[in-house]
């Protein structure tokens, strides 16, 4: 008798619930310290134990969620060294991959760039701090990915993802009522084509809302 394997089932659905959590993470639609189940997921997703699981396990193993010493399992509540932590990671990493897309900036990706701040400048308007947080990443992520540094980026994105919850603590903590100005400046230095303002306006932008956080 032949037997049919759910595997191939079960990675599907396990790859499709991971993707959706680590955007949902990463976009600080969950909150700091909130738990997730497998019997809560499984019920969200319509998947298994063992797909939600797998998911989970990769997450943790990611730093965007963290398992207690009881096996529960939640976002992160993140200290104010952690924050400092990858404050600095940001700082280091980021104008570096600015500085690398700089020679690759060309006009239609400014463009683009300008576009999504424009969405950006929306999502404040409308008191949207998920919009807010997806469009601010997806600016820095559209510049970043003209680099062609894999590695560098990937590692940054690995950052985002443990800030995304704390990133929702910050939007409610400060009144924001106009997008983050030094992505004006940004703009103006890939236009003039100015390493040394790129890089300090990158610096700034990716560091300045993380101190409320760290204060």
């Amino acid at each position: 008798m032949t037997t049919i394997s759910t595997r191939p089932i079960e990675t599907a659905a396990h790859d499709r619930l991971y993707r959706s959590l680590r955007q949902q993470i990463m976009h600080g639609e969950l909150l700091p310290g909130q738990p997730l189940t497998l019997r809560g997921l499984g019920k969200q997703y319509g998947v298994s134990m063992t797909p939600a699981r797998e998911a989970l396990r990769r997450l943790v193993a990611e730093g965007a969620l963290m398992l207690s010493s009881s096996g529960r399992v939640g976002t992160p509540e993140l200290s104010n060294d952690r924050i400092e932590e990858l404050a600095a990671l940001r700082a280091l990493i980021e104008p570096e991959l600015a500085a690398r897309a700089l020679p690759r900036a060309h006009l239609a990706l400014i463009d683009r760039l300008s576009a999504i701040n424009t969405a950006n400048a929306e999502a404040v308007a409308k008191q949207d701090p998920v919009g807010y947080i997806r469009t601010n990443l997806e600016f820095h992520r559209t510049l970043y990915l003209r680099a062609q540094a894999p590695a560098m980026l990937a590692v940054i994105e690995t950052v985002w993802l443990q800030l995304g919850p704390t990133m929702s603590a910050l939007y409610n903590r400060v009144s924001r009522n106009e997008p983050p100005r030094h992505h004006r400046m940004i703009l103006a230095a890939l236009r003039a084509g100015d390493e040394p303002s790129l890089r300090l306006a990158v610096r700034t932008d990716v560091t300045q809302g993380l101190r409320h956080l760290a204060g």
